[in-house]
């Protein structure tokens, strides 16, 4: 199609969708300045993070007035994420206003009913129809009401009646229902990622490419939305990157940390390359993908990144979240050319990653902002990289491990009676923050180290737990429960998986948002389907495993 545009005012990954329409046979071109927009016969406009960063390029980049003039031209636009927002008059996110295309404001999620941001894989139930699918473009773009679709956000547009007519799909979030896709003559734009949903996030992108992305308002009729809840949980796959003695790129997994064979040569244990693993992962059903990076190549120049490569290659062919941990500091060039933690960010953004995992940086900076009688200043990479790329763009890895007392009263850290009693049979214990890889214990503790982290920015909590990793032996459950009742962003539990019973008990007994695993997805001891398949029947709301397209 030689006239398809992306319009991409510098807004993160943006890579994904470029390898999703070359998935589907398509090329694009870019806007490069604003008298390209007014070149396209079809126009795809992506956004993430916040919605004053995405108003404040467009008009700094004199695309705000020709992009109004291309959608009111008639010919087909798509918007994506913020790219839907934009539309609207406004946000309260932002005192910078919208495009004015559509009524209505931008609102913020509750955040005392529900974890904020709302992020994961949800329904968007479809709300028009029309009497002939055959004018060449289908009114729901593909879109199904049994699907799921991967969500990343803190701000939606509530569904009122203000906007009803704009309405092709709303979806329920705890006790609010949004606008999650809006459609109108040649308008269609999304609230949801379709190029991070899967085949069926390939299927809503391949509808508006292939129909005229022209729908006859005439004959359409519309329907209400019924109350319908269907966040899933998420199923994490996790891949330990480091490179071994030869020099290269491995998949490993520790036994409470430590990555080398215990017996033969004491070799890095090598489980697999992580591009064909990731996408193995995709293919049986895995909703996020997360790559820690535990070798960080602390001296290497920022462009050279062998993570970077990876990323690269990855997000040709997985179509679900990316997220890179390991390295997201401060780095410096051998030619002493300083690149700031939230550059480093933009790089594996761009490379495909649609987060960022911070973990002992993270630790460095809560010790600085309790230091500093618990105000922001806004330095730490926690800060820079929210407020640039959007809280749902930070995650805190967090690897604690359990130091205990007989009693609460002999240490001023907040205390967690453990199911586990110590060696000396002790029933309490507080959780220690560690840096170095789980090397370092410093004088934190886990509830301290997120609510400073949510106080910084960050969107999200990986939560690991040292005395639980390589065990299989389940989920540190009370950690877990403490830590959802510190904070109101969500939580990934991590450390201690070995079978689908370990998943249905951390979603009973938990209100983790997700589970993560690791060496058990890498050595198929349990596959991702058998454990979707087993929580499905224990009642637990999970994504089907779409394998078609």
């Amino acid at each position: 199609m030689p006239g398809l545009y992306m319009l991409d005012y510098g807004a993160g990954n943006v890579r994904s969708l470029v390898n999703a329409v070359n998935r589907l046979g398509f090329e694009m071109k870019f806007v490069e300045e604003p008298s390209d927009i007014l070149k396209a016969d079809k126009l795809i406009f992506p956004g993430v993070g916040a919605f004053g960063h995405a108003m404040e390029a467009l008009n700094k980049k004199g695309y705000s007035e020709p992009l109004k003039e291309y959608i009111a031209s008639g010919r087909p636009f798509m918007g994506i994420c913020v790219g839907m927002q934009s539309l609207f008059e406004g946000s309260e996110e932002s005192n910078l206003a919208g495009l004015g295309v559509i009524p209505g404001i931008v609102k913020e999620f509750n955040k005392s009913t529900k974890a904020v941001p709302h992020m994961g894989w949800n329904a968007a139930q479809v709300l028009k129809s029309n009497d002939s699918e055959n004018d060449g473009q289908s009114i729901n773009y593909s879109i199904k009401d049994e699907s799921e679709y991967y969500f990343v956000h803190s701000f939606a547009v509530p569904y009122t009646d203000k906007v009803k007519d704009w309405v092709l799909t709303t979806t329920q979030y705890g006790d609010e229902v949004f606008v999650s896709s809006v459609q109108r003559g040649n308008i269609f734009a999304t609230q949801f990622h379709p190029e991070k949903s899967g085949f069926a996030g390939l299927r809503v992108l391949r509808s508006f490419l292939e129909g005229t992305g022209i729908v006859d308002d005439s004959k359409v009729t519309m329907k209400e939305p019924v109350p319908q809840n269907r966040l899933t949980k998420r199923i994490i796959a996790c891949l330990d990157v480091r490179s071994n003695d030869n020099g290269d790129l491995v998949v490993t997994k520790g036994d409470q940390y430590d990555v080398r064979e215990k017996e033969g040569g004491n070799d890095v244990r090598n489980l697999g390359k992580p591009v064909d693993l990731a996408r193995r992962y995709f293919e049986e059903g895995a909703d996020e993908v997360t790559f820690l990076n535990i070798t960080s190549f602390r001296n290497c120049p920022l462009g050279d990144l062998p993570m970077l490569e990876v990323l690269k290659r990855t997000s040709e062919t997985v179509f679900v979240p990316l997220t890179i941990g390991g390295g997201i500091r401060d780095v410096t060039d051998p030619d002493g050319t300083v690149h700031p933690a939230f550059e480093v960010a933009g790089e594996y953004f761009r490379s495909g990653a649609d987060k960022v995992s911070i973990g002992s940086d993270a630790v460095y900076a809560v010790e600085k902002y309790l230091a500093n009688g618990s105000k922001k200043d806004g330095t730490s990479a926690i800060e820079s990289i929210a407020k640039a790329y959007g809280a749902q763009a930070v995650v805190v890895s967090v690897d604690p491990r359990r130091v205990y007392v007989k009693d609460p009263s002999e240490t001023t850290h907040h205390v967690v009676k453990n199911s586990k009693k110590g060696p000396n049979g002790e029933e309490y214990c507080w959780y220690q923050c560690t840096v170095k890889g789980g090397r370092e214990g410093r004088d934190i503790d886990v509830r301290q180290l997120v609510t400073a982290c949510e106080a910084l920015g960050a969107g999200e909590i990986l939560l690991n737990c040292m005395d639980r990793d390589g065990t299989n032996s389940g989920y540190e459950l009370e950690l877990i429960n403490d830590v959802k009742a510190a904070v109101s962003i969500p939580v990934i539990a991590s450390s201690g998986a070995g079978c689908v019973e370990h998943f249905d008990e951390l979603f009973e007994n938990t209100k983790a948002d997700a589970g993560l695993a690791a060496g058990i997805f890498h050595r198929r001891e349990v596959p991702i389907q058998e454990v979707k398949s087993y929580l499905r029947k224990c009642k637990v709301n999970c994504r089907a495993v779409d394998t078609k397209l």
